[in-house]
């Protein structure tokens, strides 16, 4: 008599296949792992991202300052999603460099139609509370960036009362200035000897004085 196969059951992680207002997610769950330096070690967060689920073979990881705008490993991560996937973090701050930019990434997954699952904080954006929770932070950030810009006026405008000049200082003083304009009416006088002179670029010396006409090197 043949022997049959003897059957495997497939594991089920409890972070997957999730019923939400859009249907039910697929298994593919995508993790990414970041260190803010070269010295530092991955090995806890991918152990905690494959005991959640996910496949060794689809982390992403970065060994770089989250202060970095350009992180290849979480590029590479978005450039592979594809709707319904799922992106595990441990810690949202392993994710973003700041609560916008947070906020930026979860929009760009939303996007593309997949979700994001946070570990250590329990959000997860395929399901209504997740999505809710990010929509609340949406409105903190906002809230947040309207502070500032009023604290950023208010300030302007006591610097103005008492007679400061807010904004950045001009590269050349009115001393340097009156010199250039000497050396400037002067046509044996390039302007990239101008520059080298005083220290400064010709879109400095065009915005001070005006295009020069005549043809210099």
């Amino acid at each position: 008599m043949e022997r049959m196969p003897k059957l495997v059951p497939k594991p089920v992680c409890r972070y997957t296949s999730q019923l939400t207002d859009y249907g039910t997610w697929g298994d593919m769950l995508l993790g990414y792992a970041r260190v803010s330096t070269a010295d530092q070690h991955l090995d806890g967060q991918v152990a905690a991202l494959v005991g959640a689920g996910v496949d060794p073979g689809r982390i992403y990881t970065d060994k770089i300052s989250g202060a970095k705008a350009a992180r290849p490993g979480l590029d590479e991560l978005i450039r592979s999603l594809r709707p319904e996937d799922v992106v595990v973090i441990v810690r949202l701050d392993r994710l973003g460099r700041s609560l916008l930019d947070l906020l930026d990434l979860v929009r760009r997954i939303e996007a593309i139609g997949a979700g994001l699952r946070s570990l250590s904080e329990a959000l997860d954006t395929t399901s209504p509370t997740g999505r809710l929770v990010f929509h609340l932070f949406g409105a903190v950030a906002e809230f947040e960036r309207s502070l500032i810009r009023e604290r950023t006026m208010a300030g302007l405008a006591a610097a103005r009362e008492r007679g400061a000049k807010p904004g950045r200082k001009p590269v050349l003083n009115e001393t340097k200035l009156a010199l250039i304009k000497t050396l400037w009416a002067d046509p044996r006088v390039s302007v990239s000897h101008i520059c080298e002179e005083f220290k400064v670029s010709r879109r400095t010396i065009y915005r001070e004085l005006g295009p020069r006409m005549i043809i210099d090197s």
